[in-house]
């Protein structure tokens, strides 16, 4: 049991505002449905400490909500007032966005987040390259932001006894120490929470060791797996100083532990929450008033203990399974789960935080969807050849050959940061020629949804400047009243009688109706299917490769293009990768059926083909 002889205060960082909402619903959560939780928090419950911006937070409000996150952060730091710290969380090389960035970009982002309310900066390498932590470090200092620097830690799904241990992670932060770059703390960053306590208590240890006295070691973890309070007493033991709670109903599951949970398992000890636990019951209150109308997936409330084999933050799980709902192919998911372990050693056990755990989830979807290693993902394929970064391990070699054919890349070996393309150069050029102003704000908005290859029409960024968003809010399914039957046709003769007035007149009808009898030889009326061609040609539709709802993103080709069977005549996006459609015949397109942006249901035709 652990106790300390005085008593020692925990800082407590909040957590429903940030990720709470990512773990619970992708982040897809309007911010009226919260914002006066999170001002009663800090208005009246008093807590100090927040978690508000960055991570999918910073993307979801844009891209599924219809609302800009510079505009959310303003109103949150209005919320709580001055003198309370509010956090953002940062991805290394790729910040707040969905790519790779250069340091110019990060460093835009950096002043933007303080203008935008931040005092602290937490920022990870899903890599745990100490490079990139350096580098990407920097533009947060110099932009005045308390610094916290990260090491990624999860559960390997295999055994290994030279990466994911402490004396692995220690020196992660030993070699970022002898870089130069300043930092102000050192979080363990457990985004799966699937560390098992021995190692929390063995890193904590370690770590304090090493860093000044007066420096916070932070720990932060969810309860997927159970593991969250456990985890936290051994970091406790081991000397953390700071620690990450939610409150429900976001709490617990794939979120944080719940304040009222840690802080029953610390009495006794010595060990006190910085915060007034009493006060949970009320911010609950407003959470579930607020978030009266929003569907709580079971998936992401409820823990799991198969997380230890398939080490995915909780922050992740949610999203992808609704968009396995989504396109239709959720019964596919357990295997998904069972190739984890697989990609995971094979592509040099990076920790399985935001890009990685999408880059991992998709490598196992497609080898699932298509046999293994058939399909290389862009994400995955890129990351084992060491365009984000070194991997712990080295990739297999084999996998790292195909990943090299499927994309036509080289191994890279260079600085990530100087190989990115210049999103900021794009998004104002794109700007201009559509006359929206050119502010910081919106460049960055636009930068901070590019992605190579991808119509920048479709550019989230600009939907949202343009008016054009998508607003895709996780709610309820409402109680739809049940449609009366229709009455059953008559089988004989019907009489009835009808009134007909004409120049003042009235004159009264008898009329008997009998049922529709078809002609002798003539075909029953059925439902009209695609139009056929003039010169009597068969029609052959081509759909989507997925069983529910995709977003079509591409269209290769017109009406009268010759078409052979293979050919990839479109693209739609699914589980955030876009997957070729290809000509099932040989022909010509005889028709354009969907509209490049525009939801594609199955068994909806995207294009027809003659032949």
């Amino acid at each position: 049991m652990i106790s300390v002889q005085s008593k020692k205060k925990v800082r407590v960082m909040f957590t429903p505002f940030r990720d709470g909402l990512q773990s619970s619903f992708g982040g897809k959560v309007r911010l009226r449905d919260v914002l006066p939780a999170m001002e009663f928090a800090a208005q009246k419950a008093g807590i100090r400490h927040f978690e508000f911006g960055g991570g999918a937070r910073f993307q979801a409000p844009y891209m599924y909500v219809g609302e800009d996150p510079f505009q959310c952060q303003d109103e949150m730091r209005r919320a709580v007032g001055p003198g309370v710290d509010l956090q953002i969380l940062t991805r290394s090389v790729s910040g707040v966005t969905l790519t790779t960035q250069r340091v110019s970009t990060l460093r835009l982002q950096a002043q933007l987040m303080k203008k935008h309310g931040a005092t602290w900066n937490r920022n990870f390498d899903y890599m745990n390259d100490v490079e990139n932590l350096a580098r990407t470090g920097q533009p947060i200092v110099d932009a005045g932001l308390h610094h916290q620097v990260s090491v990624a830690m999860m559960g390997l799904p295999f055994p290994s006894e030279t990466v994911h241990t402490p004396a692995f992670y220690v020196d992660v932060i030993r070699r970022l120490m002898d870089s130069g770059v300043r930092f102000d703390s050192v979080c363990m960053k457990d985004a799966s929470g699937t560390t098992d306590p021995r190692t929390c208590y063995e890193t904590a240890r370690g770590l304090k060791a090493i860093l000044p006295p007066e420096m916070p070691l932070w720990q932060h973890t969810h309860d997927t797996a159970s593991l969250a309070v456990a985890q936290y007493t051994a970091g406790l033991e081991g000397g953390v100083d700071g620690i990450d709670l939610s409150v429900r109903p976001m709490a617990s599951g794939t979120v944080q532990p719940d304040v009222r949970s840690m802080h029953h398992a610390l009495k006794g000890t010595g060990f006190e929450l910085d915060l007034d636990a009493g006060r949970m019951t009320e911010i609950e209150s407003l959470l579930l008033e607020g978030l009266k109308e929003y569907d709580f997936d079971p998936t992401t409330t409820t823990a799991d203990a198969r997380v230890i084999s398939f080490p995915m933050p909780g922050g992740a799980i949610g999203p992808n399974v609704h968009m396995m709902k989504e396109a239709g192919i959720l019964e596919r998911y357990s295997e998904v789960l069972a190739e984890f372990p697989v990609v995971v050693e094979a592509g040099g056990a990076w920790t399985s935080v935001t890009p990685g755990s999408q880059q991992y989830w998709l490598q196992a979807f497609d080898n699932v969807l298509f046999g293994r290693w058939k399909k290389i993902d862009p994400g995955y394929g890129r990351a084992v050849l060491g365009y984000f970064g070194r991997p712990p391990l080295p990739p297999d070699p084999e996998v790292l050959r195909t990943a090299s054919e499927q994309l036509r890349l080289p191994p890279f070996e260079g600085d990530p940061l100087e190989a990115a393309e210049d999103s900021l150069a794009a998004a104002e050029k794109k700007l201009r020629e559509l006359g929206l102003p050119v502010t910081d704000e919106n460049r960055f908005l636009v930068a901070s949804a590019y992605v190579a290859g991808k119509d920048l029409d479709l550019n989230e960024g600009l939907r949202l400047l343009t008016g054009k968003a998508r607003i895709v809010l996780p709610f309820r399914k409402k109680e739809v009243p049940a449609t009366p039957a229709p009455a059953p046709a008559p089988r004989g003769p019907v009489r009835t009688s009808c009134v007909v007035e004409e120049n003042g007149r009235a004159r009264t009808f008898q009329i008997t109706l009998g049922p529709l009898v078809a002609e002798a030889g003539a075909t029953p009326a059925v439902p009209a299917g695609p139009a056929r061609p003039v010169d009597g040609g068969q029609v052959v539709p081509v759909y989507s490769p997925f069983q529910g709802k995709v977003e079509l993103v591409e269209m290769r080709v017109h009406a009268g293009d010759a078409v052979r069977k293979g050919d990839v005549v479109a693209a739609v996006e699914a589980m955030k990768a876009k997957y070729d459609v290809c000509a099932p015949a040989d022909g010509q397109v005889l028709r354009i059926d969907a509209r490049v942006g525009s939801d594609v249901q199955a068994g909806q035709p995207i294009l027809s083909i003659s032949r």
